[in-house]
């Protein structure tokens, strides 16, 4: 029980540190119309997370994975990961006649915005929802409690994204809380942020930057436009992207049951 509440309280204290550093940056942002963007976002949280991590007694390596050529190959594996799990359910609907692709904008200003973006959302997120807190709560509480309790924050903050409405709100709903379980199962199999990060980016990346589809209802400029000719919005996610559709969710099972059943 000590042992629980213990890290209940480093939760605390990580939220409540986050807290009294993010709200006078958005006044400072209000009063200097200056943009709190992503990277700014993850660049607080990773210093709150260091500042947690190091208060804790802990390694920044225990928070992180040691940097080395495993966290190399693992932050690959990752990024293969996330690849797939964005262009099987596209290859479903090419298949199939559901949607084609033109050719849209090429160029270099569209690949540096969707790597900046999407590498920064990659960071915040996983920090954020599988760094310092996460790691928190497996040891006090074990890695499925955890799992949950992080499944459910990591679904609160995107259950009001643009798009998320009718059928799609079902599959995007169920999707985001078991990519969720997927990410924290990256992490608990190799005790690293690499391929959860790896994941996390490129599935965004190849989702948004290269197919063209939403991403979590947002949208950045692309390199290919995805044309469904009014196709029903349960096959393609509509607004949402991929993650709103049915067979993005039935990959992103097939991805996650097949990482969970990988043997290290």
């Amino acid at each position: 029980m000590a042992k629980k509440i213990k890290n209940i309280w480093w939760v605390v204290l990580f939220l409540a540190i986050l807290a009294a550093c993010l709200f006078p940056l958005i006044l400072l942002a209000n009063h200097y119309s200056f943009t709190l963007t992503i990277g700014w976002q993850a660049l607080l949280i990773f210093t709150v997370s260091v500042i947690c991590q190091l208060l804790s007694g802990h390694s920044i390596s225990e928070l992180t994975g040691k940097i080395n050529l495993v966290w190399i190959k693992e932050l690959t594996g990752g990024l293969g990961i996330g690849a797939i799990l964005m262009i099987l359910p596209a290859l479903l609907l090419k298949i199939f006649g559901v949607v084609t692709w033109q050719t849209n904008v090429v160029s270099y200003a569209t690949l540096v915005s969707g790597l900046s973006v999407f590498g920064a959302v990659a960071i915040a997120e996983e920090l954020l929802f599988r760094g310092f807190m996460f790691q928190r709560l497996i040891k006090g509480f074990g890695q499925w409690p955890a799992q949950l309790v992080i499944g459910g924050l990591f679904l609160l903050t995107h259950i009001n994204n643009p798009g998320m409405t009718g059928s799609i709100k079902v599959f995007a709903t169920i999707n985001i809380f078991i990519a969720s379980l997927l990410f924290g199962i990256a992490f608990i199999k190799t005790k690293s942020l690499a391929m959860p990060l790896g994941l996390h980016f490129m599935a965004n990346f190849t989702q948004g930057t290269i197919l063209g589809f939403g991403v979590s209802g947002g949208k950045e400029p692309s390199l290919l436009l995805p044309i469904s000719n009014n196709k029903p919005e349960w096959l393609t996610g509509g607004e949402f992207g991929l993650e709103g559709s049915l067979p993005g969710l039935l990959v992103l099972i097939l991805v996650t049951l097949s990482l969970y059943n990988w043997k290290r």
